[in-house]
């Protein structure tokens, strides 16, 4: 009985390149740092910019009110951008503008909204002791923060070569 071979499908195909894909290099310290500049500080430099401007003003209460909604309008972006962004593609602005990506130590997939809000969360591990699981990652092998430990994540790079990219 001669059997003809089974033509490789889509899914079989996938499977075997990703299984031979090499695995992405764990984004530097640099990086890192440079995500989260664009992430955090650049927001808030803004909204102390807008408040102070209105302190000088006569209006005090104005300056107040536009904290407060700034402030509300903060944690939106965060949610959103920390959350939403992170959790479903891997990538919040930040680490999209430094080309970097959070995926799972173990899918190498993005981690999903709630598993991205409980690392940010998670990054109180970090500070605790004199702020040394932020600086983990100058030598951890996977380049790791307490955090992304805890929630076993990775952050890695994207792939495309970025002219400042740190050791």
């Amino acid at each position: 009985m001669i059997t003809e071979p089974v033509p490789e499908t889509l899914a079989t195909a996938t499977a075997t390149a990703t299984a031979t894909a090499p695995a992405p290099a764990p984004a530097s310290f640099v990086l890192r740092v440079g995500a989260h500049l664009v992430d955090v500080v650049l927001p808030v430099f803004v909204l102390l910019v807008l408040v102070g401007g209105l302190a000088r003003t006569r209006h005090p209460l104005a300056a107040f009110g536009i904290l407060v909604l700034g402030s509300l309008a903060l944690l939106a972006f965060a949610v959103w951008n920390i959350g939403f962004r992170q959790g479903s593609c891997g990538q919040s602005l930040g680490k999209r503008a430094v080309g970097i990506r959070l995926v799972g130590a173990t899918t190498g997939r993005p981690v999903g909204f709630r598993c991205a809000v409980v690392r940010q969360i998670a990054h109180l591990l970090d500070a605790l002791p004199l702020h040394l699981g932020y600086l983990w990652p100058l030598w951890d092998e996977q380049r790791q923060t307490f955090a992304d430990k805890v929630c076993a994540t990775l952050v890695v790079r994207t792939g495309a070569d970025r002219p400042f990219d740190g050791a």
